[in-house]
């Protein structure tokens, strides 16, 4: 069995200041296999705000993996965002912003970044992948050992939550989908909305998950500050969203999800392609 945390929009500059205190505490106080946070670390990119964010990163107990998101490039500063958007954040976090990877007894995690500087829409906050980088990613899910939790980490929602507060958007979303699919990823996980989720992906074999978490920050979308504990078996996955009640965190949904059976696996075809 194996359990992580998983954090996002967190956005240091706008942060709730107790429920983030309080949910590093929980993580220090609870086993874990992974600390997982899914971008959106700052409100708009300042050097203050890196730091707040990464005093706050380096104080979690590792393993940490740390993914960009849209609110992580310098906001205000259009050279940097243009030429350079993730040099701020890989400075401060420490963390890759493309094909960073984590590997763990039983566990497999690859990040995308779905987050821009800047794009040819009017609104750069909404998502975009590289379908490049996601083949990248594919074939390295792919190859790792058939009984691992196989996890695909960005910001960005790939598959729309029906009725959610917001949507990502993401240009080619649903390509990358099928993709992590096909090769045999159990969960794609997403930070962006702000509330929780955990939905099936109905592309390939229809046995993975979108799972989304919620935010730590005061921009509240109908849900409270919390964030995501998710615990699995060989034969299941248990999403726990926790949400903070004023002085700690409770449980406010569940969602069992049963795991794909697997083989000795064949290889993904697209990294034989």
């Amino acid at each position: 069995m194996g359990r992580l945390f998983h954090f996002s929009d967190i956005h240091f500059g706008r942060e709730n200041k107790a429920a983030v205190a309080a949910a590093l505490e929980h993580a220090h106080a609870n086993p874990r296999d992974l600390v997982l946070i899914t971008g959106d670390v700052t409100q708009k990119g300042y050097r203050r705000e890196f730091e707040a964010a990464a005093a706050w990163i380096r104080a979690m107990p590792e393993p940490v993996f740390v993914t960009t998101g849209n609110h992580d490039v310098p906001y205000w500063d259009p050279i940097a965002r243009i030429f350079h958007p993730w040099r701020r954040f890989e400075h401060f976090v420490g963390h890759p912003a493309v094909d960073h990877q984590f590997e763990a007894p039983g566990l497999s995690v690859r990040g995308v970044n779905t987050a821009r500087g800047w794009q040819a829409r009017p609104n750069w906050s909404k998502g975009v992948i590289d379908l490049e980088q996601t083949r990248r990613a594919a074939e390295a899910l792919s190859a790792a050992p058939a009984h691992h939790l196989k996890i695909l980490a960005c910001h960005h929602p790939l598959i729309e939550m029906i009725g959610g507060p917001m949507t990502g958007e993401v240009k080619r979303g649903a390509a990358a989908a099928k993709m992590f699919a096909d090769c045999g990823v159990d969960l794609v996980m997403t930070g962006h909305v702000h509330v929780p989720f955990a939905l099936p992906i109905t592309l390939g074999d229809q046995c993975s998950y979108a799972v989304g978490t919620g935010t730590l920050s005061e921009r509240e979308r109908g849900a409270p500050p919390g964030f995501n504990c998710v615990e699995w078996t060989d034969d299941a996955v248990c999403v726990t969203a926790l949400g903070w009640a004023g002085s700690h965190f409770e449980p406010q949904r569940t969602w069992n999800l049963e795991r794909r059976k697997r083989k000795a696996a064949d290889p993904w075809p697209a990294a034989s392609a």
